[in-house]
């Protein structure tokens, strides 16, 4: 049985890209519903200047809430060796740094060049080795698959930025679809390219859904091996600095496709399903996506790992044909 991660990004990627702000008791709540639902890692914010995201002001105490759940990986991201050094205090298990691989949206969302970034990671790995050598360190390479400020990103920039991060002691380079321009094709050729360059130390796939290639990306990255798939429940997300960029993969979909598949996720649909209650009330009136929640599974519909479902409301019942 063939296993995947799906690695939550809703409580930083998700709330960071709305106007609300969820109180620091709802982000709580669905952070324990995501882990209910057996989702083994989760991004539960970003440590940056409230002044700039209040979304993300109470960061610290929503880490030391998380923590506290068993058997997950708590992540969140830092954009800057401050923000790696408040982080680490915290006892998280991991940090995600973005890095783009367009200067244009490097220069736009954290104000440095692609090479002063990669010296920036380099002093936050140097952080790590010293104060915290159990943190996982991984990088999010922005806009790997195009900019709509830059416009194309090319292909060797993308992997020798891939080489250099290696270098300089990351743990896993993921590649992200900040924008939404990814295609199948692209994304085979250019995760077996950067996998060559750095072998296992090739992340998660990171997709926008902005076009309504999220899942078919995911699965084009899936048939070359990897096995991290970062997503948002409700499709939550976005970038500010990615004009016209909309939300991440919708986790329920994800998961659905996935253990219909029979690749095992982890994840209990009915209890994915029930956690979008959770996040509804935190962020009252905004839109949720998915199709999954409303169209119920399928009849016969069972588990990667041989489960069937216990809730028979997210039963299809639907008699409609084409």
């Amino acid at each position: 049985m063939d296993t995947v991660l799906i690695s939550e990004v809703g409580p930083r990627d998700g709330l960071q890209s709305v106007k609300a702000t969820m109180a620091t008791a709802h982000k709580h709540a669905w952070i324990d519903a995501l882990a209910g639902a057996g989702l083994r890692e989760i991004e539960v914010g970003s440590f940056v200047p409230a002044k700039l995201l209040p979304q993300m002001a109470d960061i610290a105490d929503v880490v030391r809430h998380a923590m506290t759940q068993p058997g997950i990986t708590v992540m969140a991201l830092v954009p800057n060796l401050r923000g790696a050094e408040t982080a680490i205090v915290t006892g998280l298990h991991k940090i995600t740094i973005p890095v783009s691989a367009s200067e244009a949206h490097s220069l736009a969302n954290v104000r440095k060049t692609c090479a002063q970034m990669l010296d920036e990671v380099r002093r936050i790995v140097d952080l790590r080795r010293a104060q915290a050598p159990q943190v996982l360190v991984e990088v999010g390479m922005s806009t790997a698959f195009g900019c709509t400020l830059q416009g194309a990103v090319p292909e060797d920039d993308v992997v020798r930025l891939a080489e250099a991060l290696a270098e300089a002691g990351v743990d896993e380079i993921g590649l992200s679809d900040t924008t939404g321009m990814a295609q199948p094709a692209q994304v085979r050729r250019l995760f077996q390219r950067v996998r060559a360059a750095i072998g296992e130390r090739t992340g998660a796939a990171h997709m926008h859904n902005t076009r309504g290639l999220g899942l078919a990306n995911c699965l084009a990255a899936y048939d070359v091996g990897v096995r991290t798939f970062d997503s948002s429940q409700g499709g939550l997300g976005g970038c500010p600095y990615a004009p016209g960029a909309s939300g991440n993969v919708v986790t329920e979909d994800l998961v659905f496709m996935f253990e219909a598949m029979g690749v095992h996720t982890g994840v209990d649909l009915e209890k994915l399903v029930a956690a979008r209650t959770v996040l509804a009330a935190g962020l009252p009136g905004e839109p949720l996506y998915g199709m999954t929640p409303g169209a119920g599974l399928t009849k016969d519909f069972v588990y990667a790992d041989g489960r069937t479902p216990l809730d028979t409301r997210l039963l299809s019942t639907s008699g409609a044909c084409a």
